[in-house]
């Protein structure tokens, strides 16, 4: 207001009461549901990778192969030994039906039927462990292939080509590392809850048939367009940190988030209560504390200190510091100080959410 003028037009309006479940925002990051390390069960030379690193691949995809050329060497001697244990379990048959039908006439011991009896059930069991050992060497002739074990995006190859793997049934560290699968739709987003908003949920959804929908923006946007569902909570505090770990699933069919991705993530913690809402524009902050402007009953601006929670239907939640009636500053805020006179205006705050 200049020497003499007339005091400046400023908008104003009273906060916007709502019942609605505040929610409370949570640093978050995403994670794979499945994750594997694709490692050699069998040791040779590696001859092909049918992927480019980073792609999409899908369940059964034969991704690497290694040269299967001595297990089908082991597969065909074991299919020989095989064969063999067949003619002698054949031949032992014969031979005990011969024996009993000697036995039968008088022309042989029973000892004899004994002993034919112990020869063929030897062959039966030298039968059993041919037929096993065939399928040890297919297996070990089929783990030369090797696929995907589910959809995902795959990593980069950790070995190339031409280059001599290792690797055994048992796995471990030993086997050599091929390149490392993760499951990309649905996905996770972790975060941390302090104890006591974790008491505050217990409370408040503890009777829920349903989990609650969590809301997700992308790193430092406020953009909370993705949704979830609030599937896992730990089932103890962490002592060192005081938090307790949560997870929500969510869909990601275009691919588009990625295991590791910062997100946040807003949980609302307790039932629908009485709130008032401000534009966000209409919250001031100085070094100490976030204000308000509204104007008194005298025309004059009155600062009021405000305590607020999250932006929810496109407002700033005010949980402490205003009065349903308070004339709330929304339009002109550049052409006013403290105590100084105003021309108010009367406007309206609109939501983006229902009424």
């Amino acid at each position: 207001q200049g020497a003499g003028g007339p005091p400046p037009t400023v908008t104003v309006a009273t906060p916007l009461s709502r019942t609605l479940a505040v929610p409370t925002e949570f640093l978050g990051q995403f994670s794979a549901v499945d994750t594997v390390q694709l490692r050699a069960q069998v040791g040779g030379t590696l001859t092909a990778i049918h992927f480019h690193d980073g792609q999409l691949v899908h369940k059964g995809d034969l991704l690497f192969e290694i040269d299967a050329r001595p297990y089908q060497i082991k597969v065909a001697q074991a299919v020989a030994t095989l064969r063999g244990a067949q003619a002698r379990v054949s031949l032992a048959a014969q031979e005990l039906w011969r024996a009993k039908r000697l036995r039968q006439d008088d022309f042989g011991s029973q000892q004899v039927v004994d002993q034919r009896q112990a020869d063929l059930d030897a062959a039966q069991a030298t039968l059993a462990g041919a037929e096993a050992a065939v399928r040890d060497a297919q297996l070990d002739f089929d783990y030369c292939r090797i696929s995907a074990p589910f959809t995902g995006r795959i990593g980069a190859h950790q070995v190339s080509v031409g280059a001599l793997i290792s690797g055994s049934r048992t796995g471990g560290s030993a086997n050599s590392l091929l390149a490392t699968l993760v499951s990309i739709d649905p996905i996770y987003v972790d975060f941390d809850m302090s104890e006591a908003d974790f008491v505050t949920y217990g409370r408040a959804h503890a009777h829920d048939a349903a989990p609650p929908a969590v809301e997700i923006a992308l790193g430092e946007s406020r953009d909370f367009r993705l949704r979830g569902t609030l599937d896992f909570i730990d089932n103890a505090v962490n002592r060192a940190s005081g938090t307790i770990r949560a997870r929500a699933t969510l869909a990601n069919a275009d691919a588009a988030l990625t295991p590791g991705e910062f997100a946040r993530v807003r949980l609302p913690l307790a039932n629908p209560a009485p709130a008032m809402l401000v534009p966000d524009a209409a919250v001031m902050s100085d070094q100490s504390q976030q204000i308000v402007m509204t104007v008194g009953h005298d025309g004059s601006v009155v600062p009021k200190p405000v305590a607020t929670g999250a932006v929810t239907q496109g407002l700033r939640v005010v949980t402490a510091g205003l009065d349903p009636n308070d004339r709330v500053i929304i339009g002109g805020l550049m052409l006013v100080r403290p105590g100084a006179k105003v021309n108010a205006v009367r406007g309206s705050i609109k939501s983006d959410g229902p009424a």
